[in-house]
């Protein structure tokens, strides 16, 4: 049987699973049970804006073990998974054992699989995808239609990051996105090399948890931090998806009560743990699945 504490100390460990799952504190206890550097793989958590809504370890938790790349990137430019893995590749040279941690799967995937190289897209480029998106969506995701089949019937349609990433990658390079993905370099972190754990989370286990941990990060003012975020808020913005900031927002503009706020932001988490669920299921199927509830 696996067992996680038992994992060789200079082997690398990826932790994957849905959110509210517990995989920090499991991360934290190998940390701390067999040493090692614990790196964050969440997309919310890379933003020093966010520090509540995007549940990244506090004080006490920093201080038990090394972490790396919590809310080290600021909310403009935008911070892509490629921008994720030259970090990672950075943390790889120190040679420190890494605990990689985090419910984002394209991070992961990236990581064990290979990333292509696809150019940087100019800023004139990204200005008029950005308006694009925001004025003729529709219009946005009908030329992608067009343009890269391929990725349009792989991707989710009503993303609109998504679009906007094909998109642009065809207006900049005149090459469809699909026949970059296709050419990939080696991955960073051999899948066979690592120790990957996926924290299977049943949903009436998970549920009460999401809720709970919701409640807990309006005591510790969630709210105040989306007050505080109101002033640069850019709808579609990468660092604004973080789950309750919309909802929150919404509160703030005198658009809904805060309970109904509340409400609204639990059901999105739960919402967004199912497609993490479906992802880790779909893409991750040769990873060690662990019960969450049993640890």
């Amino acid at each position: 049987m696996f067992d996680p504490f038992k994992i060789p100390p200079n082997q690398t460990v990826l932790i994957a699973g849905p959110t509210a799952s517990g995989k920090s504190a499991l991360a934290l206890r190998i940390a701390e049970a067999c040493g090692g550097v614990i790196v964050n793989a969440d997309a919310l958590q890379v933003y020093a804006c966010w520090n509540i809504l995007s549940a990244r370890p506090d004080t006490d938790e920093l201080s038990r073990a090394p972490h790396a790349l919590y809310g080290h990137a600021p909310c403009t430019p935008a911070y892509s998974v490629g921008d994720w893995l030259r970090d990672v590749k950075a943390l790889t040279e120190l040679g420190d054992r890494l605990i990689i941690v985090g419910g984002t799967g394209l991070y992961l995937s990236s990581l064990t699989e290979g990333l292509s190289d696809v150019p940087e897209i100019p800023r004139t480029i990204r200005a008029r995808a950005d308006t694009l998106r925001e004025q003729d969506f529709p219009g946005m995701r009908a030329q992608l239609k067009s343009r890269d089949p391929v990725l349009a019937n792989r991707i989710d349609l009503e993303n609109p990051m998504r679009v906007q990433r094909g998109w642009e990658v065809f207006e900049a390079t005149g090459r469809p996105l699909s026949d970059w993905q296709a050419t990939k370099p080696a991955p960073l972190v051999a899948l066979g090399s690592a120790a990957a754990i996926v924290l299977e989370a049943p949903k009436d286990w998970l549920t009460p948890r999401i809720d709970r941990r919701f409640e807990a990060m309006m005591t510790k003012g969630a709210l105040e931090e989306v007050r505080a975020n109101a002033a640069h808020w850019q709808d579609g913005a990468p660092w604004t998806r973080a789950i309750g900031a919309v909802e929150l927002l919404s509160h703030l503009r005198g658009e809904v009560p805060l309970e109904q706020a509340v409400l609204r932001a639990q059901i999105a988490t739960r919402q967004f743990a199912k497609r993490q669920r479906t992802w880790f299921k779909a893409r991750m199927s040769n990873w060690t699945r662990i019960f969450a509830q049993d640890l």
